[in-house]
């Protein structure tokens, strides 16, 4: 089992690294303009172009898919000459610095042709101080400077270069500032470094908010798997052993109804029914800065809406296993020697008409965590699901890699789960 496990985690990585390169050759192969996205489709070329270069977007795709999965702090360190350190502030930002002499943490930025140095000494307040003599010259002429900017940028300014650099300044809009940098590096430690980067959609952290957009889709998914599961089982257990009778035939229909109605015209059913009509519940989903589970009443309809969408589809697989075992001759011989209907039923029926709807409830834990997107965007949830379908569509690669990432985790991972399980439901598997 050990081993089998072990083989099972590095298909992990390998599925995973060779799902985040589909994910980031599928977005940029995309149609669409993530700056046109992000900001409006009244920008100007030159704003286009100062986004894309200060969001390192400019840089080819191999660079770009590097700097996402290993980081970009080890080629600015060969650029600056410096080690760099991420720090973060009382108020809770993470922000990059260098470290020089003395352990004191440097930035820089340019005022007009000057260039000024921002000093975080250990011990002591923040200063600043003229920098000029850190201009180095190129070899054909002209003066350049490698340092970090003030917006967790490596940056290359170019002393007299006279480059017009557009920040988005809230309340002001686009603003133009000469003296900008000639080139970026976005600073990232890298997702195999537990940092995917900075969501280009609303300019977060991506590991800050997808964690809590985790933890909601998990309250959300796994309410309706311990509601639906066990219900699920047991009407599929059922239903098979009253195979051709009414009850068998009500819950066979009944569960195809449920499984083939679109997902967002059950939910849009309920909210008419249990929100409008009758006002029971909320019809919307807004928590603001709570967790889930302290407005447990905005849950209850995203939770129905995935329990009855669930339970059509795992009852009739249940049933049709639980059917089809009570058919087999072990199962005939078993009455035939005499034991008892329900002895047969559960120590020998039940087992081994469970291994089907587990391989299938397995593969709905995946499902239940991303492809819920229509419940939580019916609902207005704040999910896992919609976090990705926005990041989808503005193209925001940092968030959607994060994401797609998590989804082959709980992919593969659901599948290990199932894989030991039916170890002990029928004990002549074995895994080497």
């Amino acid at each position: 089992m050990a081993k089998f496990i072990i083989r099972r985690f590095f298909l992990l990585l390998l599925t995973m690294f060779l799902v985040s390169i589909a994910v980031f050759l599928i977005a940029e192969s995309s149609p669409g303009n993530v700056a046109r996205n992000v900001l409006g489709s009244f920008i100007t070329p030159e704003q286009e172009a100062s986004f894309l270069a200060q969001m390192g977007l400019d840089k080819p795709i191999w660079q770009r898919y590097l700097y996402w999965l290993t980081g970009s702090d080890w080629h600015a360190e060969k650029k600056v000459g410096l080690p760099l350190k991420r720090i973060t502030t009382p108020k809770g930002f993470e922000e990059w610095w260098a470290v020089g002499e003395g352990g004191n943490l440097l930035r820089w930025k340019m005022e007009g042709e000057d260039l000024i140095a921002v000093v975080k000494p250990p011990d002591s307040e923040t200063f600043e101080r003229p920098a000029n003599d850190r201009w180095q010259t190129y070899p054909e002429g002209g003066s350049y400077f490698w340092g970090i900017d003030t917006a967790n940028h490596a940056v290359r300014w170019e002393k007299g270069s006279g480059e017009t650099v557009w920040n988005f300044v809230m309340g002001s809009g686009w603003m133009a500032a000469t003296g900008g940098p000639a080139e970026y590096i976005p600073l990232k430690k890298g997702f195999v470094r537990g940092d995917p980067g900075v969501s280009l959609r609303t300019g977060r952290p991506v590991s800050k908010s997808i964690f809590v957009r985790l933890r909601n889709s998990l309250v959300l998914a796994g309410i309706a798997f311990a509601i639906v599961m066990p219900i699920a089982l047991f009407l599929g257990i059922l239903a098979g052993l009253k195979e051709g009778s009414l009850p068998d035939r009500f819950l066979s229909i009944s569960g195809m109804m449920f499984s083939v109605i679109p997902e967002f015209a059950t939910g849009i059913f309920l909210i008419l029914i249990f929100s409008h009509w009758l006002d029971l519940v909320p019809g919307a989903t807004v928590f603001g800065e709570k967790a889930p589970w302290e407005r447990i009443d905005m849950l209850i309809l995203p939770v129905l809406t995935l329990t009855l969408i669930e339970l059509g589809y795992i009852l009739r697989i249940t049933r049709a296993s639980m059917a089809e075992v009570m058919r087999s001759s072990y199962i005939r011989t078993a009455f035939l020697k005499g034991l008892p209907y329900w002895r047969v039923v559960f120590r020998h029926a039940v087992r081994n008409a469970l291994i089907a709807p587990i391989t299938v409830i397995m593969l709905h834990v995946n499902w239940l965590m991303g492809g819920i997107v229509i419940v939580e965007v019916v609902f207005g949830y704040p999910g896992l699901g919609k976090y990705l379908l926005d990041s989808a569509l503005y193209k925001d690669i940092n968030a959607l890699e994060a994401g797609t990432m998590i989804m082959v985790m709980v992919a593969v991972g659901t599948q290990l789960i199932a894989d030991v399980i039916y170890t002990f439901l029928n004990p002549r598997i074995r895994y080497g």
